[in-house]
């Protein structure tokens, strides 16, 4: 079992309270990464439930661009060819006050050896008509808006 999949429940808790006091808001970047044949990229991790797009953090001295690159070829083992289109920008304040996350849609990519350092469970590539069981809620509600022209809500 892996040491996030035991510890982080305990840890997030004093780490969002590190964070409120050091930061204003915190960002976050994830990508929708599509293969030549239409299927969606997603990503299930060691320490969570549920099939989510790949993504993280943005660190300090990080733009979004560089953010994203790492966190796709870590967790998905993918690096965009061409730059990535933002989709947009949401508010994730339901996990944590003053969190944010920028959506990317990644159409041209190529492949990059994956670090998953034991984050990764397991990767795939679905039909976005016929998602896995446990897909994130957010990450449908996204694919939605990306590909059924849905209304798009400011909110993760």
């Amino acid at each position: 079992m892996s040491w996030r999949l035991r510890f982080e429940p305990l840890l997030r808790p004093l780490m969002q309270g590190h964070w409120r006091r050091t930061r204003g808001l915190t960002l976050g970047v994830q990508g929708v990464v599509f293969n030549a044949g239409g299927k969606v990229g997603l990503v299930r991790h060691t320490y969570r439930p549920g099939w989510h797009f790949p993504g993280g953090g943005v660190e300090r001295g990080e733009t979004v661009h560089q953010a994203l690159d790492r966190e796709l070829c870590e967790e998905a083992g993918v690096k965009p060819a061409a730059a990535p289109q933002l989709f947009h920008l949401y508010s994730n304040e339901a996990k944590f006050r003053g969190d944010h996350i920028a959506l990317f849609i990644v159409r041209s990519w190529q492949a990059c050896p994956p670090d998953h350092r034991d984050e990764i469970a397991e990767t795939g590539w679905f039909d976005p008509a016929a998602l896995p069981h446990g897909t994130a809620p957010a990450a449908r509600a996204r694919l939605a808006e990306i590909q059924d022209a849905q209304p798009v809500s400011d909110h993760w």
